[in-house]
């Protein structure tokens, strides 16, 4: 009986045991299945590194070496005092040396003279070269999952200083016990039980990891046993190294603007500039220390703390026999030195939202996983460039706002858009849709706003169509229209357009009223050739679905998005082709393997000799029209724009080889007051200023004339031939067969001093 009964108890607790293995078989296998599907496709799912397009420097740019230096080390560069190694650079008085990581990487000098590269010479072979080609780099490594950044590391290229301050501030036997630490674990216990408070922490680094890429951060017991299957299975299915890399590249460790930090290489780069290869001793200690509580131990918020808790980590490393007394003196002696680190590019943050939201539309029905390289278009010259360009132009308008409203305090102040592409590729070069992405994050560049007289292109441009479609009437730049007060009637409706300070000029050429920008020349205009017209060709153009056909479309009323516009004008300076703003060149995984790659998409929108036609006349409002300021801030090259007013402020203009889009105004919609000639105007000069510095840019090309146009020297005003008594003349093209023929009649016989204008190729044009 007593045999039977233990044969019972047995057979139960076998019974039970049974239960519980399977209890924990299930759950586990799932997990685990799980887990080695995530872990085979790398365990940062769905996440992108992004990079700049590559660069040329060239004998002749305006540079330095304190502008190069920061892109050298974006690049994994670092600095030496002497001998250069590879992956390394030297700066000396007037000039840069650099040696290539890769193997057989000839070392490069560059030479610099106030301010321009003045030679570039191959150091081994001792030979001089005209450029030096700067491959893409790393601007920010962003997750699909939420505003995360990071920077991917190697257990290789981890510093024994940060591996061992690590261990010794949060699992100091990683490396030798199998994912949990019984010693830790009874310690933790005890502690609490003696506080009487749960104060201790007992994970180690793989329960972390477990946690931070599985689980949510709850408390609750399902959760920490489904924690505790994760841990065991992480330990049996990858190495120590393995783990701890993965654990380097995800842990939080602080966030900066709106985005948080993961993982060690980001963290390095952000609080000190560098790669996590370079790290000291004070700094690995610091970035370990803020594994414990990111926010409270921020050195960027609150150096003390984060300089005490630095040093506790020190003081475990010389416990752990890490360092020795001679290190450990040294390091906590030594204050906190930060860096600004990739901040300084913060705002090419809206170029990256974009950016991330173009890739994922590329990729939603793509199967890919783990990282995705994406190269983008954005020139970082060209970028710092735009918000140099906006810093400086916006300082100066809050001041000419303040003065022209006598000192009246304004709360909010007025924000800014620039976008810069390529538009005979639609690669977006450069965007910036804000003052600063770190004070507000909404991105102006998709802000509907109405473009004022940036719209009227599109009207003349209709006009001159007619002389290639099938038209009652033919309409060219000397035609003329009446510019006087006028009341237009339209779907029941009144319309009263004024010019600008009440000032009208009577009967104009269309050349003439497109450089002047007059408002009701203009309205006249739209009503000639249909408002019906103007507005299909504005939607072909790209702009969106909301532009309705009345009076107020030729005024540019109803609202476009710089970037709308900044697309719509290629047509101008592309020959008459529209390309779609792109941001995106080509994604690859990490092997290489290609996802995506851009195909061009460009859409004849208008005839070549039409888009010629606008560009001259464009061309004439820089030289003698509303957009006149950007000769006289010394931009010279061969270009063409124009200015508009609204509630807002705008200029968009190009040349051959860079267009620009600038919207200035309220976020609230209030008047700004400022017209854009003295508002986003100055902002595009500088910024094209500053872009002509490079070689790519400052050879830009005058503007081709295409066959079937000619050129005809005509009178301003009146558009007629010009003749030996027109008091000025100007060269204006036409489309064969509609150049005037008749001599100007206005100043047949009358004897005045004639002006000698200049056409847009700069030759001095003299009247017949």
């Amino acid at each position: 009986m007593h045999q039977f009964t233990w044969r019972r108890v047995l057979i139960a607790c076998a019974i039970v045991l049974f239960g519980l293995l399977v209890a924990i078989a299930i759950p586990y296998t799932r997990l685990a299945r799980r887990v080695d599907h995530q872990l085979a496709a790398g365990p940062f799912v769905r996440t992108y590194s992004f990079y700049s397009a590559s660069e040329v420097l060239s004998r002749g740019d305006q540079s330095s070496p304190e502008d190069i230096v920061p892109t050298l080390k974006r690049l994994g560069f670092h600095e030496t005092g002497s001998a250069l190694s590879p992956g390394s650079y030297l700066v000396k008085k007037d000039s840069l040396v650099l040696r290539p990581a890769s193997p057989g990487g000839h070392a490069i000098s560059f030479g610099f003279v106030k301010g321009v590269v003045d030679s570039i010479r191959d150091v081994d072979s001792g030979s001089k070269i005209d450029e030096y080609p700067i491959p893409p780099q790393l601007i920010a490594n962003v997750s699909d999952s939420g505003r995360e950044k990071r920077v991917f590391v190697h257990f290789a290229e981890l510093p024994p200083v940060l591996v061992n301050a690590i261990v010794s501030a949060e699992d100091k036997r990683f490396f030798t016990h199998a994912g949990f630490d019984p010693l830790r674990i009874a310690k933790a216990a005890y502690v609490d039980f003696k506080d009487q408070r749960k104060e201790q922490g007992a994970s180690t680094l793989t329960m972390q990891l477990a946690r931070n890429l599985w689980l949510d951060p709850d408390k609750r017991w399902k959760r920490k046993a489904t924690e505790l299957l994760i841990t065991l299975h992480l330990e049996r299915k990858l190495t120590k190294q393995q783990i701890f890399e993965y654990y380097c590249n995800q842990v939080y460790l602080g966030g900066r603007s709106t985005f948080s930090i993961n993982g060690f290489g980001q963290a390095a780069h952000e609080f000190f500039n560098k790669s996590v290869n370079r790290l000291s001793l004070p700094e690995a200690a610091l970035l370990a220390g803020l594994i414990q509580r990111p926010s409270f131990f921020n050195p960027v918020r609150y150096p003390d703390r984060a300089f005490d808790r630095r040093n506790i980590v020190l003081r475990l490393m010389h416990d752990n026999r890490y360092i020795n007394d001679a290190q450990f003196a040294e390091a906590v002696a030594s204050p906190v030195k930060l860096s600004p680190g990739i901040t300084e590019l913060s705002d090419t943050q809206y170029y990256l939202d974009l950016a991330a939201e173009e890739t994922q539309k590329h990729l939603e029905d793509r199967e890919w996983h783990g990282v995705a390289d994406v190269y983008t278009t954005i020139d970082l010259r060209l970028q710092r460039a735009a918000e140099n360009a906006i810093r400086d132009g916006m300082k100066k308008l809050d001041l000419e706002i303040k003065r022209r409203r006598k000192g009246v305090h304004e709360d909010v102040p007025p924000q800014v858009a620039l976008i810069a592409l390529d538009p005979r590729t639609g690669q977006v070069k450069a965007l910036c849709g804000g003052r600063s992405y770190s004070v507000s994050q909404l991105n102006r560049i998709l802000a509907k706003r109405p473009p004022g007289s940036v719209f009227k292109p599109f009207v003349y441009a209709t006009a001159l169509s007619t002389a290639v479609n099938p038209s009652p009437k033919v309409f060219t730049q000397s035609s003329t229209v009446t510019d006087a007060p006028t009341v237009f009637r339209y779907a029941n409706q009144t319309y009263s357009p004024d010019n600008f300070e009440h000032q009208f000029y009577g009967q104009v050429t269309f050349r003439l009223a497109l450089a002047k920008s007059l408002n009701v020349a203009t309205v006249r205009v739209g009503e000639m050739v249909g408002f019906d017209a103007v507005v299909a060709l504005a939607k072909r153009a790209g702009m969106n679905e909301d532009i309705q056909p009345t009076p107020a479309v030729a005024l540019g009323a109803y609202g476009v998005t710089p970037l709308e516009i900044a697309g719509a004008y290629t047509i101008f300076a592309n020959g008459g082709v529209r390309e779609r703003p792109v941001l995106i060149d080509s994604v690859r995984q990490g092997d290489g393997t290609g996802i995506y790659e851009r195909e061009a998409s460009p859409r004849r929108v208008l005839d070549p000799r039409i888009a010629f036609l606008m560009v001259d006349m464009l061309q004439e409002v820089m030289r003698s029209g509303t957009a006149a300021g950007v000769r006289s801030m010394g931009f010279k090259q061969p270009a063409a724009g124009k200015t508009g007013t609204s509630h807002d402020g705008w200029f968009a203009g190009f040349t051959s080889g860079l267009l620009c889009v600038v919207w200035v105004g309220y976020d609230n919609y209030h008047e700004l007051n400022v017209e854009g000639a003295h508002s986003a105007l100055p902002i595009w000069t500088q910024f094209m200023l500053e872009a002509s510095h490079s070689r790519k840019f400052r050879e830009a090309k005058p503007f081709t004339v295409p066959p079937g146009v000619t050129r005809a020297t005509v009178d301003p005003g009146t558009g007629g031939l010009a003749n030996e008594f027109c008091p000025a003349v100007v060269t204006a093209y036409f489309i064969d067969g509609t150049q005037p023929t008749s001599s100007c009649a206005l100043h047949d016989g009358i004897t005045e001093p004639v002006t000698v204008l200049e056409n847009v190729a700069g030759e001095q044009i003299r009247p017949y």
